[in-house]
Parts: C-alpha cells; structure tokens; sequence
C-alpha cells in the first residue's frame, strides 16, 4: 500500500479575510443601491439590459479589486458577472434574450479554461491568497 502525502491545512491571512470581506461588504453595498434603483425607477423608460449590464460590472469589478489587491477571485462571481454583462449587452445592442443559451455557453468555456485558471490560481478563497 502507497502512503498518503499528509494533507495540508489552509492558511488564513487575517489581513487579507478582513479584506476581502471589506470589498465583498461594498460591492454587496453597490448591488443593492443598484437592485434598488431597478425597484425606483421601473417606469423610467431605460434601455433593456441595462439593468443586467450594470450587475455584470458589479460582481466584475469585486473581482478585479480582488485581483489587483493580490487576492485570489471567485469563479462564481465572475462566471455570473460575464453572464450578465454579456447578457445584457446582447439585450441592449441586438434587442437578442440569450437567457439560457449564454448561460450554457458561458459554462462550457468555464469548463474548458478551467485548467488554465488552476495552473495560474487565479480562482480560490481570497483569505488563502
């Protein structure tokens, strides 16, 4: 029988929890502001998407502050943010719903890149960075 490599516990850097949980507090901040502006401003005749597009660079940008702060990004976060953006660009440039198409598109490339993402731990928890 082969030995086990004895597995490694995580280390948490304290100062990179506090913060990226510091990030993840504003742009929570930013997506509600943003949810609440949709609810405000329902009769307001906004473009189509506009809404989905400005979530998209929300949960976009947590990412790219978590990555230019030398934090590792979420890879749910940023999936659902290039489904958004991208969901709502099609609506406000084509008039084009993808719903569940891009979703599935979206996906597949997620899949096939994932190798990728882990040779260069870009995804992960950021408190491990």
């Amino acid at each position: 029988m082969s030995e086990q490599p004895p597995k490694t516990t995580p280390v948490i850097d304290p100062a990179k929890a506090a913060l990226n949980k510091n990030l993840e507090t504003a742009f929570w901040g930013l997506f509600l502001i943003m949810l609440g502006g949709q609810f405000l401003l329902k009769n307001v005749n906004l473009p189509e998407g506009i809404w989905d597009f400005g979530i998209g660079l929300i949960l976009l940008g947590l990412n790219a502050a978590r990555y230019f702060n030398g934090l590792k990004m979420s890879g749910f976060t940023t999936f659902l943010g290039v489904l958004a953006l991208v969901g709502g660009l099609a609506q406000m440039l084509f008039k084009f719903d993808l719903d569940g198409a891009l979703l599935l598109i979206v996906l597949g490339a997620m899949l096939i890149l994932k190798p990728w993402f882990d040779q260069k731990g870009l995804f992960g928890k950021a408190e491990q960075s």
